[in-house]
């Protein structure tokens, strides 16, 4: 990949920009316009200040850049449609698309839509920003990146190479579909809870939490089995689900979810992306959604009074 526009400068946005930029041609793409020197806080607590190629849709519908190699979509998942739709008139439509979102939302849409070739990568890296200037890396985790039809393993690979080089360690898979269901019933279970009750990941272990935590994944692992989804780790059914949200937590203790970074900035959360799959996965089972429901619909109510 010899050059790469992430589109969308969040989080992982910015984290992204940051681990390419010393590698490859990497232009961070977004509505507004943000300083070019940009921070970069390490999990060791290290501060860099680095350069980084940005850019706003307005500016590059006006003086138009060189096609990428490939494009990151790295939006929450309610806008990644309309984000892309943004710069579809400057790319050829062969480009490859890499989308980052949480949940199973935007994934499957935009694998039917876009006409080339659409990776879908789910990671565990921790990240959270820090004003218009400045984003932390909270924690390193694995990143995995495939197609939900499994005809592009050799791009896939390039990928991960090309993030691996520059210390993103990704691995490409063939079964991504499993993974972001997987990581859907996790951010379930956990990112609700922590974006409700103001909270770190961690504080979900406590008595006041924990009991929701486990209703939610009783009902989620259910319908994941419905949904051929097998559970982690080759464990069996509840408990392994259970197993896994709860070494998710523990290696993320102080992380800010990403849904409580939307509630604080009084921002539209991903509960569509999150919950909607599986409340919808629920009913067409005919089985029983009542916390994920209950969870839907307060996040609702806290949305609305922004």
């Amino acid at each position: 990949m010899t050059s790469h526009w992430i589109l969308g400068p969040g989080a992982i946005g910015r984290l992204l920009a940051h681990s390419l930029s010393p590698f490859t041609d990497a232009t961070l793409i977004g509505r507004r316009t943000l300083p070019e020197h940009q921070r970069l806080t390490t999990p060791e607590g290290e501060e860099r200040t680095q350069r980084l190629a940005t850019v706003t849709v307005a500016e590059l519908a006006s003086h138009p850049l060189p096609s990428p190699g490939c494009v990151h979509i790295t939006t929450k998942a309610m806008a990644a449609e309309t984000a892309l739709a943004s710069i579809a008139d400057m790319i050829p439509p062969t480009i490859p698309l890499v989308l980052w979102q949480n949940g199973f939302l935007a994934q499957p849409r935009l694998t039917d839509r876009w006409p080339g070739p659409v990776l879908c990568a789910t990671t565990t890296q921790g990240a959270y920003l820090t004003g218009s200037d400045g984003v932390v890396h909270a924690g390193r985790g694995p990143t995995f990146i495939g197609d939900l039809n499994n005809q592009h393993g050799e791009l896939a690979e390039v990928m991960t190479q090309a993030l691996t080089q520059a210390n993103f360690a990704a691995t490409a898979v063939s079964d991504i579909r499993q993974r972001l269901w997987q990581k859907l019933a996790v951010n379930a279970a956990i990112n609700p809870l922590v974006a409700l009750n103001g909270v770190r990941n961690g504080e979900l272990r406590s008595d006041a939490y924990a009991v929701r935590v486990e209703a939610v994944i009783a009902e989620a692992a259910a319908i994941l089995e419905q949904e051929s989804i097998a559970p982690p780790a080759g464990g069996k059914g509840e408990d392994a689900w259970l197993a896994l949200v709860w070494q998710v937590v523990e290696n993320t203790a102080n992380n800010k979810a990403s849904m409580l970074q939307d509630v604080e900035a009084k921002r539209p959360t991903e509960r569509g992306a999150i919950l909607g799959p599986l409340i919808e996965s629920a009913e067409r089972h005919g089985l029983a959604c009542r916390e994920l429901t209950k969870l839907n619909s307060e996040l609702a109510k806290l949305e609305a009074a922004f």
